[in-house]
């Protein structure tokens, strides 16, 4: 089984440095994201809460992870066996209202 490398970018982690202050249950769910997309970026198992975005480029964030309310964005770069977190960001309770 092929091991991914995990990446972040710089707006990356602007993002998880801000909303860790506010949220401190955050680090440990993002360790998780890294425990997940580490083995299985594509989701082969089917276990996972993740989907292929459609309309969006590579580098873009092709893909998103949700964990609880908490969405995770990322690319994964085959050639190189990494994953690139993108964005993270929190589902609030209005956003389909």
């Amino acid at each position: 089984m092929k091991t991914f490398t995990v990446l972040t970018t710089p707006l990356f982690d602007r993002l998880l440095t801000k909303l860790a202050q506010q949220h401190p249950e955050l680090p440990g769910i993002f360790e998780s994201a890294i425990a997940i997309l580490k083995t299985d970026p594509h989701n082969l198992s089917r276990s996972h809460p993740i989907k292929k975005l459609r309309g969006i480029k590579a580098g873009n964030g092709q893909f998103r992870l949700r964990i609880g309310r908490w969405r995770f964005r990322y690319d994964i770069w085959d050639k190189r066996e990494e994953v690139e977190f993108s964005y993270c960001g929190l589902r609030r309770e209005d956003t389909y209202r």
